[in-house]
């Protein structure tokens, strides 16, 4: 298919790029998500998050260190089928492991999805204000998603998806210049059971490309579980 081929050719040239590049600005981290939803009613979700993110490469070697600890809550109205409001509130813990300053983010989130022959795409919008100990970051978020199975037009059971993201971000303080990012991501995930998700792959950010570029690869994984 036409843009199952401009996809991969996107994330080709992002990554011929980050390594041709990357040499002297380059952190790579884990980050693994463990993730509940619950549907309250047919209009109203509520999901919760722990996420945990670890250095796994810096300096030219290769180390573990824990970064941070998240835990995230979304409240999620249903508007119709397509389109969804969510209210977000995050609190990160990264001073016990002397990575920073500790975060409480409050995140608006407008959502719009569509679907056509197992394929879904994915519009999301975010609004985000940032609260850490000596400055507020007020963070403006678009994101494009496409996924579909691998095997098929609907997704069964015990069969396998894709994930593919590109999100552009902008940061805006009263202390700093505007600070733009970019992110590719791709992600395969299995449907174990009808109320667990299993996925894992990689996310490319190229941060404060505008200003001086931070290149970082992340290794995701995440479990998803419907209670």
């Amino acid at each position: 298919m036409p843009y199952i081929k401009f996809l991969l050719f996107a994330f080709s040239a992002c990554f011929t790029v980050f390594y041709a590049t990357a040499q002297n600005n380059f952190i790579s981290f884990g980050e693994s998500i463990l993730a509940a939803n619950h549907k309250v009613s047919q209009t109203y979700t509520v999901s919760f998050a722990l996420e945990t993110r670890y250095f796994l490469y810096q300096n030219e070697a290769l180390f573990y260190k824990q970064q941070q600890i998240d835990v995230a809550h979304f409240s999620t109205l249903n508007l119709n089928f397509n389109h969804a409001l969510s209210l977000g509130l995050e609190y990160r813990e990264r001073a016990v492991f002397e990575a920073g300053s500790n975060e409480i983010r409050i995140t608006e989130q407008f959502n719009y999805k569509t679907q056509k022959l197992g394929v879904r795409y994915g519009h999301r919008f975010r609004s985000e204000q940032r609260f850490l100990e000596h400055e507020t970051i007020y963070r403006q978020r678009y994101r494009f998603a496409v996924d579909f199975p691998l095997n098929g037009e609907k997704l069964d059971i015990g069969e396998p998806y894709l994930i593919n993201t590109v999100e552009g971000l902008l940061s805006l303080n009263t202390d700093d210049k505007p600070e733009t990012d970019i992110r590719f991501s791709s992600q395969i995930g299995w449907q174990i059971t009808e109320d667990l998700k299993l996925q894992t792959g990689v996310e490319y950010r190229n941060e404060a490309f505008n200003l001086v570029a931070q290149h970082r690869l992340f290794v995701l994984t995440t479990a998803v579980l419907k209670i």
